[in-house]
């Protein structure tokens, strides 16, 4: 008699650097994480193509269950973070942290002094990523509205405040990991 037993699957997904024909998963994934705003399948196609060196995706079994969209601020040494997807499969498991130490120990951002993201203040799981995130770099966490739900969005949208996180040298951060 043989029973019908689940197969384990394995606990982390694997982190990588994103290609474009991760572009139609990635939206897939984003559309299902509310509240990320959804872009276009072409945005995050071209996000995984251009910015793959400052983007993450967690994959297991061939489905991409975590997306970190991020780009190198022009002129400056910080990091943006634009959104952090985890699929309802890879919930629990502390992913956006993990994903976020993936992208700032990248060689890419060795000059990076600070990460910046913005969150509405109602956004209770951004608040308490971002907040962990910094806490266990040993990074300082400001914030301030930045984009204004009249003045930029127009009504549409609720204010974004600008987080900024510091990011110690590389050897704290070599410890904080």
């Amino acid at each position: 008699m043989s029973r019908n037993v689940a197969k384990p699957r394995s606990s982390m997904p694997r982190l990588r650097k994103p290609t474009a024909a991760d572009g139609a998963q990635i939206w897939s994934l984003v559309k299902s994480c509310k509240p990320l705003d959804e872009n276009s399948m072409y945005c995050n196609l071209i996000q995984a193509e251009h910015f793959s060196d400052t983007c993450v995706v967690a994959e297991r079994d061939g489905e991409i269950v975590g997306w970190i969209s991020g780009h190198l601020i022009p002129a400056r040494q910080e990091l943006f973070v634009w959104q952090v997807a985890v699929g309802e499969k890879a919930r629990g498991l502390g992913l956006g942290k993990k994903m976020l130490f993936e992208l700032i120990e990248r060689d890419v951002c060795d000059d990076v002094t600070h990460l910046k993201t913005t969150i509405t203040e109602d956004n209770d799981a951004s608040w308490g990523l971002f907040k962990s995130f910094a806490r266990t770099l040993g990074g300082e966490l400001t914030d301030e509205p930045h984009y204004e739900r009249d003045t930029h969005f127009d009504g549409h949208h609720d204010t974004e405040h600008m987080v900024t996180i510091t990011v110690p040298d590389a050897r704290a951060l070599a410890n904080a990991a």
